[in-house]
């Protein structure tokens, strides 16, 4: 049952009918292992979904 609930949460994605997280919880996977999955699947995370690195370029300091 779970390999059909993550086929039919990929082919939503894919088809744009389900967010990422609602693909996640609707396929029992977390985001992230669901991201995995789509990207062993050849499914195109879509930008809004992909994770972001954040990182800072100001390495200012101060002192008190």
């Amino acid at each position: 049952m779970h390999s059909t609930a993550l086929a039919t949460a990929i082919t939503l994605y894919r088809s744009g009918t389900l967010t990422l997280s609602q693909a996640a919880t609707r396929s029992g996977y977390s985001e992230d292992d669901l991201l995995v999955a789509l990207q062993r699947h050849g499914v195109p995370v879509r930008d809004e979904d992909a994770p972001t690195v954040v990182t800072s370029t100001d390495h200012s300091a101060s002192a008190d």
